[in-house]
């Protein structure tokens, strides 16, 4: 149905942004005012108990229901909320397939990782790397983590701020400040037993907006299934693409393998979820809490693919950035939100509480974890190993009103990093995916040694941030799905007059059109950022096992022949994989040109 037909005409290029109502401030300043509520409350109810498992891990007795909740909310982030639907409108349904990979992820996190850590009673997931190998490579994976969660929750703290700003008016550094604060505060003084309260009620608010704009979304495109028809025909309703070339952005195999190793090393090994893993009173509650989360995750990641679609079909016809109303994706649903629920007024407010509920929970966690991380594995480890433990609460607080303010600082680095979906994937490819594959060294190869766990970490951080800096310099040519401008009017105020914009269509294919395939480095560079962990892991073990051959020939005698096979067709695959990647794998890239039903993307 045309959009004039349903009454929309959409905003001028040169017209202000809509704007909050008074209502809309209330409920945003609402959602602040009781996630530091919970942390006073907490601070206040726990004022005795100074000892510092109670700050980091509440105690050790909460129940696998705040948890998963917790777990839910710490990852699934404002990032997914705008990402995810900005993916659905720009490019193909194939991202779907991701939800399959959740399952082998809360499955290898629930029984292959987590009973090692739950077993060792360990504060820091690190502290494993100390008894497997030495203090310092321990040291190297704590800050290591510590880097990538400060550039994640600057980039979770900056990106919503960013979107809201750019088509509602919403002060961007007003609202980095005030979330960055209120998220630092309660985190401070609540400790753990705040961050998974708060968490818990963050979730619930992230479920009500984004129900709200689905519902209110498809009413006005005309019910869900208009929207749906209105994507395939324009090619955007495809689910097929088995191509086995890396280069293929989003594959099955892509989606569902490499996806999986990029939430294995969130959900596996990241503090911040192994830390709330082990504040259950069992390992038996700890893997319930883990699969509780898993319904939960599809479910925010099904929701916001179905926003996406819904919001493709209210702007079919009229695309927001030949239109030039907004110039990111991650700006769409905001748009989106204004275009249909603007009107209303209090839902706008809700949906600026969803979004930033998602950063709130994000920021909360990654600070906690964060001080988990430097109490135990920096001061503890290296200055004041008899440190009381009022002193060590006293410094975990501290600890995360510094690492708030770090993050602060680095909203502007989150500028540089594109659209949020794929850059917060990229960034747990570049950096967890090495860290990944350390702790697999450690936990599946018994005869590797430091040696090989200092080479193999460095050697997989250098290749992905040389692959992930390459794609960002010599970024590959991915076309679009098709857009159309063909119901795009001119909103003048006093003016009855209406101009049509140009018609304009883009096409689109499903791989890499233009890519320069005699250049090696260039192929290097056209990897699909959901390789990024998968090839982090690989490069990690293989280095890392070779270095350990190498340096502990007497350990290596001992092991059975089962591990010199593993060593064996490990080393094959990761050298023949790159090999051919680089030199032939160009010949089997599958070119889909789409904008017909007969021909999807």
């Amino acid at each position: 149905m045309p959009l004039e037909d349903r009454g929309y005409s959409f905003q001028h290029p040169g017209r202000d942004p809509p704007s909050f109502t008074t209502v809309d401030y209330v409920l945003f300043a609402l959602t602040l005012a009781v996630s530091a509520s919970i942390g006073f409350y907490y601070a206040w109810a726990d004022r005795r108990k100074k000892n510092i498992k109670e700050f980091l891990m509440a105690g050790g007795n909460m129940s696998p229901i705040p948890v998963a909740l917790s777990l839910l909310a710490s990852f699934m982030s404002a990032i997914t909320l705008l990402g995810t639907p900005g993916e659905m409108y720009n490019y193909t349904t194939m991202y779907w397939w991701i939800g399959l990979s959740y399952f082998f992820v809360v499955f290898g996190a629930a029984h292959v990782f987590l009973p090692v850590f739950y077993n060792l009673k360990v504060t820091s997931a690190y502290e494993y790397l100390e008894h497997r190998f030495s203090k310092g490579v321990r040291t190297a994976g704590s800050m290591t983590f510590s880097i990538q969660m400060l550039l994640y929750m600057a980039l979770v703290l900056y990106a919503p701020s960013l979107a809201l700003n750019a088509v509602t008016g919403f002060t961007l550094w007003g609202s980095v400040i005030s979330v960055g604060a209120v998220c630092t505060l309660y985190t401070s003084i609540g400790g753990m037993k705040a961050v998974l309260i708060t968490d818990s009620f963050q979730v619930i608010i992230m479920f009500t907006g984004l129900i709200a704009i689905l519902i209110k979304g498809s009413i006005e495109v005309g019910g869900f299934g208009e929207a749906w028809q209105l994507a395939y025909d324009s090619g955007r309703v495809y689910f097929d693409d088995f191509s086995p070339d890396p280069a293929v952005r989003h594959s099955v195999w892509s989606l569902v393998i490499g996806g999986a190793f990029t939430w294995v090393a969130i959900y596996g090994v990241n503090q911040a979820q192994v830390q709330r893993c082990c504040t259950v009173p069992t390992l038996k509650q700890a893997q319930i809490a883990l699969w509780l989360n898993f319904p939960g995750l599809c479910f925010i990641l099904y929701l916001c693919c179905l926003i996406g679609m819904v919001v493709f079909g209210l702007y079919s016809h009229c695309d927001p950035f030949l239109y030039k109303s907004i110039k990111t994706s991650d700006q769409l649903l905001p748009l989106f939100v204004m275009d249909v629920l603007g009107s209303l007024p209090g839902f706008p407010g809700l949906f600026v509480a969803s979004l930033f509920s998602g950063a709130l929970s994000t920021v909360s966690s990654g600070l906690n974890s964060l001080s988990a991380v430097v109490l135990q594995d920096v001061v503890k480890s290296y200055f004041v190993p008899d440190l009381s433990e009022e002193k060590a609460t006293l410094v975990s607080k501290i600890l995360v009103f510094i690492f708030g303010i770090i993050c602060l600082g680095l909203t502007y680095v989150a500028s540089l990093l594109g659209g949020v979906l794929q850059a917060a994937l990229s960034l747990f490819g570049m950096i967890g995916g090495p860290l990944l594959g350390l702790f697999i060294l450690g936990m599946m190869f018994p005869w590797s040694n430091k040696w090989g766990a200092y080479t193999g970490l460095l050697s997989g951080l250098v290749f992905m941030f040389w692959i992930g800096v390459g794609a960002q310099i010599h970024k590959p040519n991915i076309p679009k799905a098709p857009v159309y401008t063909t119901d795009c009017i001119w909103n003048i105020t006093n003016n009855a007059s209406t101009t049509a914009m140009p018609t304009t269509t883009a096409m689109f294919n499903a791989s890499i059109a233009d890519a320069d395939d005699s250049d090696p480095l260039q192929r290097l560079y056209d990897l699909s950022y959901m390789w990024y962990s998968a090839t982090a892991v690989l490069t990690v073990c293989c280095v890392g096992l070779i270095v350990s051959f190498i340096t502990g020939m007497s350990d290596f005698y001992d092991v059975s022949f089962m591990w010199y096979s593993a060593t064996a067709v490990l080393t094959v695959c990761c050298v023949g994989l790159i090999v051919s990647f680089i030199t032939g794998m160009s010949d089997s890239t599958i070119y889909h040109t789409c904008g017909t039903v007969q021909q999807p993307c």
